[in-house]
């Protein structure tokens, strides 16, 4: 795992001043992404977040004021995408990371040679980080799987495996988009208690999830698996990911082999990748509670237990168009952490490589609805609803149970504690669009 270095000093400042005026990526945080900038016709390359602030990596590489790995990092870094950085693994990156904090310091000699290549946020646009081969999500918290499995199973709402093996399925990467996603409100078949057979109609219980993504850098070959105390090695980094879900295409086709239509249709990630490096100072002590199973062995390290929990505050807000219509505020609905997680980002990557499956550079792994034990850290409709039974009501008198047309979602993450600086993920953001007309819809 990471340790804390020089780049994570909480006295850096930057000379890029707005990055020291309370943002969400000050020096200490330096995160990736893909740009360009807007209404150009020019190729996305890798960026990376300073402030108010983006350092065009492209541009910074052909001036050759980094050496050795750092350079050959940067050159990686101004490709399309992001996926070849990716692969290099933890010693490149943060070869490039170092490189950055200096050359962006309070007094770096390299403010003048390198000035020319920030470009201000508000003028770009954003692509995604990197093409996603593969996808799986897990459902790592178990305050979500037990509120979940109190709607469908009541006597016994947590399946005795939960304890024992992080539970996920393999997703649909193909409609993975980047934040401002807008998307058609699913249809499908769908059936009710009191109907004799199902139907083929728009989704009426379309849900969000608050999640995080997990992208996967090293690579590995068919047949390795990955010990627990290496696993972050092949990680390159986080984001904010909305898992959306169709709960009642959900309720009829999950049995008997888990989700299909109902969950890939949409899933909207934050443009930004916060590098595993950059979380350093937020990590926690990770363990289960007494009573349950101890992590089997290749799940189990004293690295893990020591520090394998991230201390990552969430949010989720909606606007609808009603409010938007009326110029008025988005309305929080939760708030959680990530800390909440039953199973480590560690534990994630050394399961889904134990059985010898390969993975590859821009794999994404979510990390499953991200609910934490109270009631207003939900993380999803479903839960703060009690499943669509109970309507709750927002700021402006609307109600809810599950999401409308025109409704967007906002979600937001950020790692503070003292003796660290405060860094932030930005956001991402989806909005739900009318079905598309069907001539087999009734």
């Amino acid at each position: 795992m990471t340790q804390i270095n020089e780049t994570h000093d909480v006295n850096l400042t930057s000379w890029v001043t707005c990055a020291n005026e309370n943002s969400d990526f000050p020096i200490q945080n330096l995160p990736f992404a893909i740009i360009k900038r807007k209404n150009s016709n020019e190729a996305p390359r890798g960026g990376v977040a300073i402030g108010k602030k983006v350092i065009d990596l492209a541009a910074l590489a052909q001036k050759n004021v980094f050496k050795g790995l750092a350079q050959q990092a940067a050159e990686a870094a101004s490709e399309t995408t992001l996926n070849t950085l990716m692969a290099m693994g933890k010693e490149a990156n943060s070869a490039l990371r170092l490189a950055l904090s200096q050359a962006l310091r309070t007094g770096s000699n390299l403010q003048e040679k390198i000035n020319d290549c920030l470009i201000d946020q508000a003028y770009i646009e954003f692509g995604m980080p990197c093409t996603i081969g593969d996808y799986t999500d897990f459902y790592t918290s178990i305050h979500h799987a037990t509120s979940v499995g109190k709607l469908f199973r009541p006597d016994n709402p947590l399946l005795p495996n939960y304890k024992w093996i992080p539970i996920g399925y393999h997703g649909r990467a193909s409609t993975i988009d980047i934040s401002g996603q807008e998307f058609p409100r699913p249809i499908g078949q769908t059936k009710t208690p009191d109907m004799t057979e199902p139907v083929f109609a728009p989704c009426k219980r379309l849900d969000y999830e608050l999640e995080m993504g997990l992208f996967i850098g090293k690579e590995t070959t068919l047949g390795e698996q990955i010990d627990i105390d290496d696993a972050e090695d092949h990680l390159f980094g986080l984001c904010i990911f909305n898992d959306w879900s169709a709960r009642d295409i959900q309720a009829w086709e999950y049995q008997p082999l888990g989700p299909f239509l109902a969950k890939n249709f949409a899933s909207t990630i934050s443009p930004w990748i916060v590098t595993m490096e950059a979380l350093a100072p937020y990590r926690e002590s990770f363990t289960h509670p007494e009573a349950d199973p101890a992590p089997m062995a290749y799940l189990s390290s004293d690295k893990n237990s020591e520090q394998g929990s991230l201390d990552i505050e969430l949010e989720c807000y909606i606007e609808t168009q009603k409010m938007r219509d009326a110029n008025q505020p988005m309305a929080q609905l939760s708030t959680s952490n990530f800390k909440h997680s039953y199973w480590t980002a560690a534990q994630l990557v050394t399961h889904h490589a134990s059985n010898g499956c390969t993975m590859r550079a821009g794999d994404l792994l979510g990390s499953g609805t991200q609910s934490g034990p109270t009631e207003p850290e939900a993380g999803s409709l479903l839960e703060l609803s009690k499943g669509g039974k109970e309507a709750f009501s927002l700021p402006n008198g609307e109600k809810r149970t599950f999401l409308e047309d025109g409704d967007t979602v906002i979600m937001r993450a950020a790692c503070q504690r003292e003796g660290a600086a405060r860094i932030g993920f930005g956001e991402v953001v989806g909005t739900v669009l009318p079905a598309v007309a069907n001539k087999h819809v009734k």
